[in-house]
């Protein structure tokens, strides 16, 4: 595969001034925005020379053309990248919000051309992971395991890139990335799960309005947190524009909290998590030989129990007799490599963090929430939690360092802002829409699904995955209470990976293939 990206001044001029530059393999020779030539024609007199380094003015957008081998064929492509403001009624500003386009050049009937709006989670994250991970033309280099933190960190050319399928638009969510909140506006205002749908499906009626693709297929694709805001978006579209989108990717799916919340009286994530704990347990070969030998055999085990003698287990509280319990403990320390006198002690329910510090404490190592196949080491070995996740520490650095050098050297967009990654400045996030009860947006789906009968959902899961584990996305799809002909439109898709699968070479490539199935049904 090669990329070719080159850089134009089509804004300014008739003639297209066309650079060419090597495949981005590193940032080596690639050039600032296009300055005027002495073949060109002059700028005003009047009109100051603009600085290279000026930052982009809001509203102002700019645009690059590239060209990437999807398998075998060359992608045309222009991206569109910028701040634009979303106003009220009245004209004031409320927000400005950060995006990347990428839309596919040559293109003869844009109407039937696929657009994919693309978010990642949080509350309080960019959009980078998705756009330089999974689906944009360039992708962050960690290796073959995605274990490969060598600086410099390096792009190259996505082999996984769904440019050759549809259309794409990555969205930052109001104080993440470069959006944020207007001049005198409480960026409160849009640190919700109400309100960031609301903001987030404003601007997605405003990007489909001033680029006149209200009749193209619409899709829309979301990351953790950001499968909740697709899920309650595409109800919300529907609803409020008319707007019916035609499909949703969820990776790494969240829908139901209660799923995910280990909570005193809750004991439904801990037979939802028991799934990964084996997984992860399998990973760093913590389980005796027979469940070694092959994951997806010995997955099916552990669901069985997970589904019928741990959960009427749990259910059966203080009611369990001795004997009960010493057999459930036993079984937990086969399916999860921990030992059954301290499994005896957790009353039998493991959450998170005491799985992630205790499957191998005995080598003062952690596990990954995000991805469980990544160790670290704390300062503590004997704490009840792990310090912090060395999933998401070896990856920040990479994405964070290439976003904001892709993006003014490549893309030529320039801000003196902070890019924020993934900020805990949207904290407080509001729920009191649904106060003193879990968030489930997978009744916003379902109402979604029943209305619109063309709409199909596509859901990546990581079986390393202990932040969204695959066994709590397949119950919350199990108890939507769709008609047998409505879940025919809901597939799913398993890798051996974590949060982020597509970090992973082989899961990258294997994600990309379940979604040329997907768009091309």
């Amino acid at each position: 595969m090669q990329s070719i990206l080159r850089t134009a001044a089509a804004a300014l001029t008739s003639l297209v001034l066309v650079l060419p530059v090597r495949a981005a393999q590193n940032f080596d020779g690639i050039p600032e925005p296009p300055t005027w030539g002495a073949d060109e024609s002059p700028a005003p007199s009047d009109a100051a020379a603009p600085s290279d380094s000026a930052p982009t003015p809001d509203n102002e957008l700019v645009e690059r053309f590239g060209s990437i081998e999807v398998d075998g064929t060359a992608v045309e492509f222009r991206s569109v990248t910028g701040r634009t403001t979303l106003a009220a009624e009245d004209g004031k500003a409320r927000a400005h919000f950060f995006h990347v386009a990428y839309l596919r050049e040559g293109v003869e009937d844009t109407d039937a051309r696929p657009l994919t709006f693309c978010f990642n989670g949080g509350p309080g994250s960019s959009s980078v992971w998705l756009h330089l991970g999974a689906f944009g033309p360039e992708r962050v280099d960690l290796g073959p395991e995605g274990f490969d933190l060598t600086q410099p960190y390096e792009l190259v050319p996505n082999a996984g890139t769904l440019l050759d399928l549809t259309d794409l638009v990555f969205i930052d969510p109001v104080t993440t990335g470069f959006s944020r909140a207007a001049k005198g506006v409480n960026d409160g205002e849009f640190h919700g799960q109400r309100e960031d749908v609301e903001s987030v499906g404003a601007f997605i009626r405003l990007w489909l309005a001033r680029n006149d693709r209200w009749t193209s297929p619409i899709y829309l694709a979301g990351e953790s947190y950001g499968t909740t805001r697709a899920a309650a978006l595409a109800d919300h579209l529907q609803g409020t524009f008319g707007i019916y989108p035609r499909g949703l990717v969820l990776v790494s799916a969240i829908l139901n909290f209660a799923t995910a919340r280990f909570d005193v009286g809750n004991d439904l994530p801990f037979v939802l998590f028991l799934p990964t704990y084996t997984a992860t347990a399998w990973f760093h070969g913590r389980l005796a030989p027979e469940l070694q030998a092959d994951l997806r055999a010995t997955l099916d085990q552990v669901e069985a129990f997970a589904r019928g003698e741990y959960a009427s287990a749990l259910m059966a509280g203080d009611r369990l007799d001795p004997a009960g319990r010493a057999r459930i403990a036993a079984q937990l320390a086969r399916f999860t490599g921990l030992d059954a006198e301290y499994l005896l002690q957790t009353n039998l329910r493991i959450n998170i963090s005491r799985f992630c510090k205790e499957l191998r404490r005995d080598e003062r190592t952690t596990v990954g929430r995000l991805d469980s196949r990544y160790t670290g080491r704390d300062r503590d070995a004997a704490g009840e939690r792990y310090e912090f996740d060395p999933s998401m520490a070896a990856i920040e650095g990479p994405y964070s360092t290439l976003l904001n050098t892709y993006v003014r050297r490549v893309l030529g967009y320039r801000s003196d802002l902070p890019y924020e990654i993934l900020t805990g400045r949207v904290q407080p996030w509001n729920y009191s829409n649904v106060a003193n009860e879990y968030l489930n947006v997978g009744e916003d789906l379902r109402k979604a699904m029943t209305s619109n009968p063309n709409l199909r959902v596509y859901v990546a899961n990581g079986y390393f995955d202990l932040a969204t584990p695959y066994f709590a996305t397949e119950y919350t799809f199990d108890h939507l209470f769709l008609e047998p002909e409505d879940r025919d439109r809901i597939s799913m898709g398993y890798f051996e990976a974590g949060h982020m699968m597509y970090v992973r070479e082989a899961e990258l490539l294997a994600l990309r293939q379940d979604l040329v199935e997907f768009y091309g049904r």
